[in-house]
């Protein structure tokens, strides 16, 4: 099976908005294991990002960041502490 080449010069103004978005999600899944928290400390971040009112379609107004993102990675916090000290377990 071919692999297809992925363009990595895109621009997001230049993507429709699913392949943006998938593109993002396929980046995560990428990750190394070692660098990303587990799945239940994960779905915690994302639930009070949800609760934010800094909140806005998958970024954060305050700081920029696509949420997905940042919550992925053990490295991160919020940088508004709104995660508290929510740990994996």
């Amino acid at each position: 099976m071919e692999q297809k080449r992925v363009c990595r010069r895109c621009l997001t103004r230049d993507m429709d908005q699913a392949a943006y978005f998938q593109n993002l999600h396929d980046y995560i899944a990428d990750l190394d294991e070692e660098l990303k928290v587990g799945e239940p400390l994960y779905e915690k971040r994302l639930s009070l990002c949800k609760e934010c009112d800094l909140l806005l379609d998958g970024m954060c107004r305050a700081c920029g960041c696509f949420v997905e993102l940042r919550a992925a990675l053990k490295k991160n916090a919020c940088p508004y502490e709104k995660w508290g000290r929510v740990t994996d377990g």
